[in-house]
């Protein structure tokens, strides 16, 4: 124990559920509870989580009537924007994955093997719509300058189709050819690039996006990038990762890749990707975001692969890839508006409860999902909670259980970089809620008062109790939408809408200090981070 610690109760509590009306008798008001087990942490995520995309995607890729992609492609986007350069350089790093579906469709102008470099084509008879396209070296040096600038953490997605073969099931056969990709590894590492992971192929797992690999023949393509990366990285003493598949969780072809791979310890990621919410056209996309037991279905694809990696003894870890809920491109004022970060923020818990170590969200800009806007660069609604969540959210994660109603998700993580822990939480309801703090298994540093004596069964702090502690504050963050309108692509945070100012810098992300006493107040449909300082989980010691 702490010298001059006080042993409190060990969980955090929040009231039993009930529904109760406010003092002038007309405004129900919500009381739940929340258990926090702060004893020790139940999984634990990379030092860096929050994890973004990049894509290749050209203008005229459409779907349903639009084309959302403007120019933010890896070949297009403008790397002269301030927003953009302030943007990813406020999480110093943010992770940053470069590929997706035309990644297989990449040429990569090194010279080796000698072919024209050529733009994307549109083109509904081949596969992903396009022609083959090309990265000139002259984009890739300029890309790279930008990434050092921004201070970025990058991870390529490499080409996985180069000599494949079509086979008589409708798969794809045949050794990889690494040649063209080995060329850019080598170019990379002579100009002195740092790419943190190179992954291999997109979507081609189980049954495949367009195309298909069996997981044997990916297992040997694994193998060969890793050889690749040893050799051209051989005199530095670490190495980039090596990631694969980046494609849909298909149990039976995972664990033939894991088990093929664990032997010569060849796969460093295995990645998945995630677009539970269906397609972005869906009608009823907000009625799902917003109900709890369809949130709940995805938990089984988490729970599977962890139970999958920690039953194979392998040290290969599981990171989300590519998450833009809803595939092909989203959905314009759903996923890109405040609603989407109630299933994002949602996300993020739920995978780190998992032991997924890094979430890549699809996309950093780019289509109807991305955290910045594509044509102003600003950033919309989930900008923000991702940036909260990599601020305020450590990488231990603490076992919570919400008792009560199921319409408020409740995820809690040591703090970053201060004492105590961060609480999410997410009210689905239109209804407000109240949340009263307690603890259990916590130490309350406090070397001049005593604070009770230690409990064995729930109960919430008191009052006067709360009073006499050290600090009789917490932090918190309230998001929620302009006009209370789901759809609004505004943010506000503590009532005070968050924008770039003049020079494209990011706003201050400033809380409010909360009397410790009181309970947490959520509003309907709004997103509350709260961080008790005061509370000292073992686990977060």
């Amino acid at each position: 124990m702490m010298p001059g610690a006080v042993l409190l109760p060990a969980l955090f509590y929040l009231l039993a559920f009930s529904l109760v009306l406010s003092p002038a008798g007309s405004t129900p008001v919500m009381q739940g509870s929340a258990v926090v087990d702060g004893a020790a942490a139940i999984a634990v995520t990379d030092e860096h989580f929050i994890c973004a995309t990049l894509d290749w995607w050209p203008p005229d890729k459409c779907d349903y009537g639009t084309c959302p992609w403007g120019r933010a492609s890896l070949l297009n986007l403008d790397l002269s924007s301030p927003i953009l350069l302030n943007a990813i350089k406020a999480f110093s790093p943010l992770k940053l994955r470069l590929g997706g579906s035309l990644q297989d469709k990449v040429i990569y102008d090194t010279g080796n093997p000698e072919l024209p470099c050529r733009p994307f084509v549109k083109n509904t008879s081949e596969i992903f719509g396009f022609t083959e396209g090309c990265l000139p070296l002259t984009r890739w040096d300029q890309l790279n300058e930008f990434f050092r600038e921004a201070r970025a953490t990058i991870i390529f997605g490499l080409n996985a189709l180069n000599g494949r073969v079509s086979l008589p099931d409708g798969s794809l056969g045949g050794p990889w050819n690494y040649a063209n990709a080995a060329s850019l590894i080598r170019h990379t590492v002579n100009k002195g690039y740092t790419i943190s992971g190179w992954e291999l192929g997109n979507e081609l797992s189980g049954s495949g996006v367009g195309a298909r690999i069996d997981a044997n023949q990916y297992a040997a393509d694994v193998m060969s990038l890793k050889s690749i990366v040893n050799e051209i990285y051989q005199p530095n003493p670490i190495k980039p990762l090596v990631l694969a598949p980046g494609g849909f969780f298909d149990a039976n072809w995972f664990h033939e890749l894991i088990d093929e791979t664990k032997r010569t310890s060849s796969l460093d990621v295995i990645t998945h990707h995630i677009y539970n919410l269906g397609p972005g056209v869906d009608q009823h996309l907000i009625e799902k975001i917003l109900d709890p037991s369809y949130l709940d279905g995805e938990a089984s694809t988490f729970r599977n692969l962890r139970d999958l990696l920690r039953n194979a003894g392998t040290s290969t870890i599981a990171w989300v890839g590519e998450a833009g809920g809803a595939y092909n491109s989203g959905r314009h004022l759903v996923t890109d508006s405040f609603v989407f970060s109630f299933w994002y923020l949602d996300q993020l818990g739920m995978s780190s409860v998992y032991n997924t170590k890094t979430y890549c969200r699809q996309t950093l800009i780019g289509g109807n999902y991305g955290l910045l806007n594509t044509n102003t660069f600003k950033p919309n609604p989930d900008y923000y909670s991702a940036l909260l969540w990599h601020r305020l959210m450590d990488k231990k994660v603490l076992s919570t259980n919400f008792i009560g109603t199921k319409k408020i998700r409740a995820y809690a993580h040591c703090a970053r970089e201060s004492m105590g822990v961060t609480l999410l939480l997410l009210n689905l309801d239109n209804t407000t809620a109240q949340v009263q703090v307690s603890t259990k298994s916590a130490y309350l540093s406090d070397p001049k008062h005593r604070v009770g004596s230690p409990r064995t069964r729930f109960s919430h702090v008191h009052r006067n109790r709360v009073r006499n502690t050290v600090d009789e504050t917490r932090e918190e963050y309230h998001l929620t939408a302009k006009n209370g309108d789901l759809h609004s692509q505004i943010m506000l945070l503590n009532g005070k809408i968050l924008d770039v100012d003049s020079y494209g810098n990011i706003p201050i992300l400033e809380p409010i200090k909360v009397d410790a006493s009181e309970p947490i107040r959520i509003s309907p449909l709004s997103i509350v981070f709260a961080h008790i300082p005061f509370f000292h989980a073992p686990a977060c010691i």
